[in-house]
């Protein structure tokens, strides 16, 4: 990581909540939103806070149970992660802010522009989840593990136990070709899962009712009135790109970019193509459109 990194914690009664920062107070801020599971803020961001810190305050939050935000007590829903949005927006005294999110932190991005549309001046949102939905059987099975944690926790990290194993789940799960760091993510990985275990978030297992999705938030996405734009690798296997071509033609404007030979986790198997992207569209030429 160049540039100067701060740290700083917001304190609740269930824990705290960790946000680096970088880039000067009083530029255009820009919120990253990570993803769920062995991820942080840190681990999907550390290509593009630089690139960013130069014209954006750039602030990082990791979610509760990630990265610098433990301990946690309680489970964190839906609405609470909402509430970490907002919350890291008013401590840093922000009336709105660019949101970047991945995965559940894209999902978490499109609901707080629909539920506080005022805070949200642009949108960007990779593979983002809250916009799926599953098979009858394939629903229940998926429902039957949220609610098991032998099958949602301690599984997910046995299986990921060692080194070797956390690279083949890298290579099958998130990547979907070769990766500039591969051995620094494993790394990066490896301590993540030291540090928490692995498995799904609490996030994801409230996502998922007995019958439907809860967090299905493609009947509201046409409310969505800030320049958004979705990034999707084709090669994802875990947010089928239709769905996420599909979604964003709900948003008025909406602005949809497929990356080529990229897996779910684009940020970080293709940095350089994927930051350029971010880049320009928080920072569009004067008077251009940015979703032209």
């Amino acid at each position: 990581m160049t540039g100067e990194l701060r740290s700083t914690y917001l304190t609740s009664p269930e824990g705290r909540a960790s946000v680096h920062s970088a880039g000067e107070p009083g530029e255009p801020p820009v919120l990253l939103l990570s993803g769920a599971g062995v991820d942080n803020a840190l681990l999907s961001w550390r290509h593009l806070i630089p690139v960013l810190a130069g014209d954006h305050h750039v602030l990082a939050l990791d979610w509760p149970k990630q990265g610098q935000s433990r301990p946690w007590s309680g489970r964190v829903t839906h609405e609470r992660m909402l509430r970490c949005v907002t919350d890291v927006l008013d401590r840093f005294g922000l009336s709105s802010a660019a949101l970047v999110g991945l995965s559940q932190g894209g999902a978490l991005a499109l609901a707080t522009a629909i539920q506080h549309p005022g805070r949200v001046d642009r949108l960007v949102a990779l593979a983002p989840a809250g916009i799926l939905s599953f098979p009858p059987v394939v629903h229940q099975a998926l429902w039957l593990t949220a609610r098991l944690p032998l099958l949602n926790t301690v599984l997910p990290t046995a299986m990921l136990g060692s080194r070797e194993r956390i690279a083949g789940f890298a290579r099958k799960a998130l990547f979907a070709g070769p990766v500039p760091d591969f051995e620094d993510i494993v790394d990066e990985i490896e301590e993540e899962v030291r540090e928490g275990g692995a498995g799904s978030s609490d996030w994801q297992n409230a996502s998922i009712g007995p019958l439907r999705m809860r967090v299905d938030l493609r009947p509201r996405l046409r409310e969505i009135a800030c320049p958004t734009l979705i990034i999707q690798g084709d090669k994802d296997v875990g947010v089928p790109p239709a769905r996420a071509r599909d979604a964003a033609a709900l948003i008025p404007g909406g602005r949809f970019e497929l990356l080529r030979g990229v897996g779910h986790w684009s940020n970080r198997q293709a940095p350089a193509q994927v930051n350029a992207l971010i880049a320009g569209f928080l920072r569009p030429m004067d008077g251009a459109d940015p979703l032209g």
